[in-house]
């Protein structure tokens, strides 16, 4: 056997296994119309709840093997909205998040463990006013099914994890504002074909 055809027989059978390799991952992207980034912080004794307007991530879910599996997400801080003006203005400045300076919140995924049927442990690296974190949220698959668009997928994932925003150098208001602020997420993401 000569060597370009010694070569020839393994590039060849890679070539066969490449497509279904890459057929096991669904890559879908986050539709913000469908979905929510929510937050809840006390304010003295009763609950502020708020979210973000813009942001945007890739799921890319391994059918075969769930640990294989992956998530990025970006969110605009100066999309936050409490539904009061004059606050979402203060929550914007140096005091709190300092959109001017750290315009994104990004969450990064390093793992991805099933716990349970269809619950997940989703770790990554959080950032959040320029301090990166490990954090690990509980996610629940919802599933999948066909959206409304002929031939579209869609699927829905949701998760709650609780976060100190002193750990991310937001340390001002801590006591008539808590210090312990509540994440949760409700995503519906469409399959990219």
């Amino acid at each position: 056997m000569n060597f370009s055809r010694r070569l020839l027989i393994p590039a060849a059978a890679l070539l066969m296994v490449l497509p279904a390799v890459a057929g096991d991952v669904d890559t879908y992207k986050i539709d913000p119309v469908h979905s929510a980034v929510a937050f809840k912080i006390r304010h003295f004794v009763a609950r502020t709840t708020g979210g973000f307007a813009k942001y945007e991530g890739t799921i890319n879910v391994n059918t075969k093997d769930i640990t294989k599996s992956s998530v990025d997400v970006t969110i605009d801080a100066a999309s936050i909205n409490t539904g009061n003006e004059g606050r979402d203005k203060h929550l914007k400045s140096p005091d709190f998040f300092d959109v001017a300076k750290y315009p994104t919140l990004t969450f990064k995924s390093t793992s991805v463990k099933e716990v349970a049927k269809g619950k997940l442990e989703v770790t990554g690296a959080f950032t959040l006013h320029g301090v990166t974190r490990t954090l690990t949220i509980p996610v629940s698959n919802l599933g999948t099914m066909a959206g409304m668009q002929p031939g579209s997928v869609v699927a829905g994932f949701e998760g709650t994890v609780t976060i100190k925003r002193s750990d991310y150098g937001m340390a001002g208001m801590v006591g008539p504002l808590g210090d312990e602020v509540e994440i949760s997420l409700n995503i519906e993401a469409g399959k990219v074909h």
